[in-house]
């Protein structure tokens, strides 16, 4: 593939800068591409991104088997009982908000039933979940495929989507339904029935818009619905917009295990970016879980935090700062004073199993730190008996290590779930879910 020549000259030309030519530049200013295509950017601290591995930094993890008092977790009963509580409140506190008790109340219908799809192999739902407030209330469309060929109930892997999903009949001469459905992001239905699962789509902002809060013309999600009379905006200390997509997920869970068709006990998480961010979040929260498929989630999602490469929190707090509660601001140029890291999250999914994707050209999302978070969490997996990647060093590309209850791929190839993943992560769920 021949190489844009002007991308050397833009790189030759950042190294001849002098810094304090760079630290003029407008925060979170793109500054140029490096020659392998990865985004470079100056945040409002100064700090310029990182793609050098010898640049990383030292860094000392947060501990996951010692309480705040410093006693030491021993057993399965020490974390669940003690240690996980601990660490959920210092999430909560720190980086996601807490869920305000104003939260919206939720009803289910289902509003439509199909019967006779991919040649008479499945059926196709469509739940629809209203979040109410006194006075206002919004949909979320949850759009389910269930093989018709069981008579018993079926696994369900449900998957949050940027672009949602609609019926092959729908109406598509309305520019957004046209847009969603033009968008290939969904799994592949078909296999995933054959395997003798469900297959549930919602898109994440029926549940939350994805968009800062003093935006004009906002639409409404569930964090409006949770204020009170005369308040405007969220308390500083509740949720962001992860927290009330990974809230709103729970709630579609609510109607799934009262399901009779649906098998309770194994339901599955899936989401790719910021929504990667979302499930494993939620997979941290809601013990009903049976897996969870975090794809390139990254920053403050799976990658370690601390390690200094691609995007960083300071990258995170000042673009995203909606999406966290208001103490994210604290940690900007102090990563090392975060009380939490991201194998903690992880390890807050325990026992139930996590599977988590990266890409050879996805360095902004730091997959190399995806996988030591997955490492740094295999000592709470192993206190309920469980297995975790099974090495240490890596990860290797296009080598999938799912043998044990942590799994991990590292794909070639960019910021997507791609097919190999989706082969590689059906074979780890069959391992728990058939």
């Amino acid at each position: 593939m021949r190489q844009n020549p002007f991308s050397c000259i833009v790189v030759i030309t950042l190294v001849l800068l002098p810094f304090t030519l760079i630290a003029q530049l407008p925060q979170s200013q793109v500054i140029l591409k490096d020659k392998n295509g990865n985004t470079l950017k100056r945040a409002a601290t100064g700090h310029l991104t990182n793609y050098d591995e010898s640049k990383t930094g030292a860094y000392t993890l947060p501990p996951l088997l010692s309480l705040n008092n410093g006693s030491p977790v021993i057993n399965e009963a020490d974390w669940l009982t003690k240690r996980r509580p601990e660490i959920i409140t210092l999430y909560e506190d720190n980086i996601y908000g807490h869920v305000p008790l104003t939260a919206p109340s939720v009803s289910y219908e289902v509003s439509s039933t199909e019967q006779g799809l991919f040649n008479s192999t499945a059926i196709r739902k469509t739940l629809t979940v209203r979040f109410r407030s006194k006075t206002k209330s919004t949909l979320a469309h949850v759009i389910i495929y269930l093989p018709s060929q069981t008579q018993k109930p079926c696994p369900l892997l449900i998957h949050v989507t940027f672009a949602g999903a609609y019926p092959i009949k729908a109406d598509t001469t309305h520019a957004d339904v046209k847009r969603r459905t033009e968008l290939n992001e969904l799994g592949p239905i078909n296999t995933i029935l054959a395997h003798g699962y469900g297959y549930a789509i919602v898109r994440y902002t029926d549940i939350e818009p994805d968009m800062p809060w003093n935006k004009p013309d906002r639409p409404i999600g569930v964090r409006a619905l949770a204020l009170d009379a005369g308040q405007t905006e969220p308390n500083p200390q509740d949720w962001g917009a992860i927290n009330a997509w990974s809230w709103g997920l729970s709630r579609i869970i609510d109607y799934f295990v009262n399901d009779s068709s649906i098998d309770s006990k194994k339901i599955a998480l899936i989401g790719h970016s910021r929504l990667g961010k979302t499930v494993i979040w939620a997979g941290a929260q809601d013990t009903r879980l049976a897996l969870v498929f975090s794809s390139c989630a990254g920053e403050l999602g799976t990658s370690l935090a601390r390690r200094d490469f691609g995007e960083t929190v300071d990258d995170m707090a000042e673009r995203f700062s909606y999406q966290f509660c208001a103490n994210i601001q604290k940690f900007r140029g102090k990563w090392d004073s975060m009380p939490v890291d991201t194998h903690m999250i992880i390890a807050l999914n325990a026992p139930h199993p996590v599977f988590i994707t990266g890409g050879t050209q996805d360095l902004w999302a730091d997959p190399k730190g995806e996988f030591l978070a997955e490492v740094n969490a295999g000592p709470v997996y192993r206190l309920f008996g469980k297995k975790g990647l099974g090495i240490s060093d890596g990860p290797p590309v296009d080598t999938p290590l799912i043998s044990g209850d942590l799994g991990f791929y590292f794909h070639t190839g960019g910021h997507a779930i791609l097919a190999s993943d989706w082969s590689t992560f059906l074979r780890f769920a069959d391992k728990y879910l058939k």
